[in-house]
């Protein structure tokens, strides 16, 4: 499942992939698949992402429209 979201919050906040990979402790690459839908995103990443982008996993994964 591509997550366009992930990217679209990602360019809103003007943070590159390396950034947000550092924020999550993992290797830009990974990051990529996740935002890519390559390899699904762990729910540990969804929950720190939503934290950092200051909204919710509902809203990352698409189930609503409310940020």
């Amino acid at each position: 499942m591509h997550f366009q979201r992930l990217e679209d919050l990602r360019v809103d906040a003007d943070m590159t992939q390396q950034q947000v990979a550092d924020v999550l402790h993992c290797q830009r690459e990974v990051y990529r698949r996740y935002e890519k839908g390559i390899h699904e995103i762990p729910t540990w990443a969804v929950v720190e992402l939503a934290r950092h982008y200051n909204t919710s996993a509902d809203y990352i994964l698409g189930l609503t429209d409310k940020r």
